[in-house]
């Protein structure tokens, strides 16, 4: 099919894999939904072809200065770009193409309006893997009468998935280390759940957005792996999940 090839990624979180950039090869444009994690990756990704990107939640830095929304056109698509789409507040009845991030879950969902085919498009996360979630891309050609054909490439995550960045699960391990964020280990109620949980969310989220380990936001929130897991399981889960959310899906 003639036209343009373009690659479209997000939440990377600072890890950019071999499979990657060999499946980005030969694009004539590259697609950063947010969560770029630092500015190496943006010049990883320009070594391979023109870049556009916009800001995620954790984006500080070169990456803090990208854009937060972004409009582009290729082969007479029009392109509008955001990382979480529940902030999405402008009119964006002229775009084709929708391509977000955040909640690391591949979706493609084409819809009808006013007699407009528009396509919402999340290429999931193929930086650390979370929980037990697929790393994943996309690739989309542009063919001559502006026909859309996606590819979700899957790549596969090696050994355990137990590495930097990665929040699978493993259960019933207590973290008898002190927290490393200055918070007490404080009353423990019957079902072994601190009783000042609620001011431990926020950390644990903010240590999930970084890419720290499960293992080492268990340590530094003083909680429990399997706690510290089924609140990052919510959090990415539920996209724009809020504290109270959680507590209630955590029947607090």
């Amino acid at each position: 099919m003639a036209g343009y090839r373009i690659g479209i990624i997000s939440d990377t979180h600072g890890l950019l894999r071999p499979e990657v950039l060999q499946a980005l090869e030969g694009c004539d444009a590259i697609l950063h939904g947010g969560d770029v994690g630092s500015g190496e990756i943006l010049d990883r990704l320009r070594d391979i072809g023109p870049v556009w990107a916009v800001r995620g939640n954790i984006d500080d830095g070169r990456a803090g200065s990208l854009p937060e929304t972004l409009w582009a056109e290729f082969g007479g698509v029009r392109f509008y770009m955001i990382h979480n789409r529940r902030k999405i507040e402008e009119s964006v009845d002229d775009a084709d193409v929708i391509v977000c991030g955040h909640s690391h879950m591949y979706e493609e969902r084409r819809e009808i309006d006013g007699g407009r085919s528009r396509l919402w498009l999340n290429p999931g996360s193929c930086g650390p893997r979370r929980f037990r979630l697929p790393v994943t891309m996309a690739l989309m050609e542009i063919g001559e009468n502006q026909e859309l054909r996606v590819s979700r490439i899957e790549i596969p995550a090696a050994g355990s998935g137990r590495g930097k960045g990665s929040l699978l699960p493993a259960f019933g391990t207590a973290v008898d280390e002190a927290p490393a964020n200055g918070i007490s280990a404080g009353e423990v109620s019957a079902n072994g759940i601190p009783a000042d949980i609620r001011r431990r969310i926020p950390g644990i989220i903010k240590d999930m957005d970084r890419g720290r380990s499960l293992e080492e936001i268990a340590r530094r929130a003083g909680v429990s792996r399997e706690l510290a897991e089924q609140i990052c399981r919510l959090y990415v889960t539920h996209p724009g999940v809020d504290v109270d959310g959680i507590m209630r899906r955590l029947g607090l």
